[in-house]
């Protein structure tokens, strides 16, 4: 067991190089972070990860929410848009971390005192293809309920 198995947890970090101020920065934290043999920090450098674009979150809410608002039942009943949403996010947000769904930091729960969990991630957290593969997600359930989706013209910014 090394000497630093004690350690706290380390936190994630980002530093987007721009500048050499920047560069500084990571080389500072770099010498800086504890070196442990048994759990050591792992250190990627890659090109800055795309977020969802604004238009897949104005097409969410325009499109398979508002179509499965209006026409969905289930057992009987209509929910909200933002009912909905909520649902969706609790059953298709990615449980885990993945590059290529979702952002740097991403956590889909938290662990409240009591042993709970509670919903702490978000859509906003998803990279372009993340929104793309929950939008897909949230169209088939509102299919299985027998939803039809009305193809929305895009606006133009």
């Amino acid at each position: 067991m090394s000497a630093q198995a004690s350690r706290a947890e380390y936190p994630p970090r980002t530093v987007y190089l721009r500048t050499k101020i920047q560069r500084e920065t990571a080389i500072s934290m770099i010498n800086n972070a504890p070196l442990d043999d048994d759990s050591p920090l792992e250190l990627v450098l890659r090109e800055k990860q795309k977020s969802r674009k604004l238009d897949q979150n104005s097409l969410m809410w325009a499109g398979p929410l508002r179509d499965i608002e209006e026409q969905g039942y289930l057992d009987g009943r209509t929910y909200s848009a933002e009912v909905w949403h909520e649902y969706f996010k609790r059953q298709y947000l990615p449980e885990e971390y993945d590059p290529q769904l979702c952002r740097e930091g991403y956590r889909k729960w938290d662990i409240l005192p009591d042993g709970s969990r509670e919903l702490i991630g978000s859509t906003t957290q998803l990279t372009v293809r993340g929104m793309a593969a929950y939008m897909t997600q949230v169209e088939a359930f509102g299919a299985s309920l027998g939803v039809m989706f009305h193809v929305r013209e895009r606006r133009a910014a």
